[in-house]
């Protein structure tokens, strides 16, 4: 039986599996998708969670996939607005890195195989977690039928669509009234390895550049503008009348039309569980933080989990206080993804206006490296 049950093996879980293999923990992760990893979707990875590779051993395979992002770029009809520098920080990691997600996990998988094969199984769902006084019993559905084994400590990474009950409860959802379009191109534009922020009259488009000369663009649709079925002519004419930039749909690779929600559970321990991630916390995408955040909690429950096994029983007080923490800066991501929301919002003429003179005049302050450190989500270290 394994020390620690890990339920669900995307990017949060396998770094966690890896944090409490390092500290000689045996760990088993569950995963339902029998599959390998596929998708492009979370792309961003914030340097707290480069200085996090680099000490699993992971950072120079995953630099040599990813874009190093060292600026970002505020533009308005034609004009530059201003630049927030991230390679210019007295940092390890002056950059965003983007990657493709399943190429992330793809690394993950094969740093985890080689420092413990065989704790990653693959098409497994749990079901249910029973938690006693020794331990946790869990319970699932995989291969010919029910799967089960008795953990120390479960940590629940299996995101925001969690398909069984573990307690505590995640919180009341709040829907935002943003919604928005998302597809990954061929990038025909002249923005090479910097990040856009491009400001419309009727709502924002975001552009990141992706390996292989591939770019993505995030549009602001609204809910009543929302495209439910969605196409890559879609994409390319709203991206070309609200940034000038030209889309060849015939090379679009992922498309998405999404709606922003924010939840989180009133704590992330009960006892010998422990959630982390989306399963703990979901923010709004807008900002590449819930990936990122996922990875703090990882970092930060991991010793307290240590210590539960190596004594026979967490320390409810310390690990409490993690959950505190990480559910405050939960909080703090939520709100920054909430004011980028709010910025890139149609807005009338005299209020763009307003909002432009606002980003120039910070942009172009020496309020820029604050801003800076906090895109690059500084505070999570």
């Amino acid at each position: 039986m394994p020390d620690v049950l890990i339920v669900g093996g995307g990017p949060v879980g396998l770094v966690v599996a890896l944090l409490l293999a390092r500290d000689g923990i045996d760990v088993e992760v569950w995963e339902g998708r029998s599959d390998p990893p596929s998708g492009t979707r979370a792309i961003g990875v914030h340097p707290p969670s480069l200085d996090l590779f680099d000490g699993l051993g992971v950072l120079g395979p995953f630099l040599e996939h990813a874009v190093r992002i060292g600026r970002g770029e505020a533009w308005n009809g034609g004009r530059r607005l201003g630049t927030v520098l991230f390679d210019d920080r007295p940092f390890d990691h002056p950059f965003i890195a983007a990657l493709e997600q399943w190429r992330t996990e793809q690394l993950l998988r094969a740093r985890l195989h080689a420092v413990l094969p065989g704790a990653l199984r693959t098409g497994i769902h749990c079901t249910t977690l029973l938690a006693g006084p020794d331990g946790v019993q869990a319970t699932g559905t995989g291969g010919p039928g029910a799967v089960s084994t008795r953990a120390a400590m479960v940590v629940v990474a299996s995101g925001g669509r969690t398909s069984f009950d573990a307690p505590p409860a995640m919180g009341r959802v709040r829907q935002y009234r943003d919604g928005y379009l998302m597809g990954d191109v061929l990038d025909q534009s002249d923005a090479g390895a910097v990040a856009r922020v491009f400001l419309h009259r009727h709502g924002v488009v975001e552009s990141f550049p992706l390996p292989a000369g591939k770019r993505r663009y995030v549009v602001h649709t609204g809910l009543s503008n929302l495209i439910s079925e969605p196409t890559a002519d879609d994409l390319a004419a709203l991206v070309s009348e609200r940034t000038g930039d030209s889309l060849d749909p015939t090379t679009n690779s992922m498309l998405s039309a999404f709606v922003v929600r924010r939840r989180q559970r009133r704590s992330l321990v009960a006892g010998r569980i422990v959630h982390v991630g989306d399963a703990a916390h979901e923010i709004s995408p807008i900002g590449g933080q819930g990936m990122n955040l996922g990875w703090a909690d990882a970092r930060a429950f991991a010793p307290g989990i240590v210590r539960a096994v190596r004594s026979g029983a967490p320390d409810a007080a310390r690990l409490t206080a993690v959950s505190d923490r990480q559910l405050s800066l939960a909080r703090r991501a939520a709100r920054q993804a909430e004011l980028n929301m709010a910025l890139g919002r149609p807005h009338g003429s005299a209020v763009g206006s307003l909002r432009d003179l606002g980003l120039r005049t910070v942009l172009r302050s020496p309020v820029m490296p604050v801003l800076a450190d906090a895109y690059t989500m500084r505070w999570a270290r």
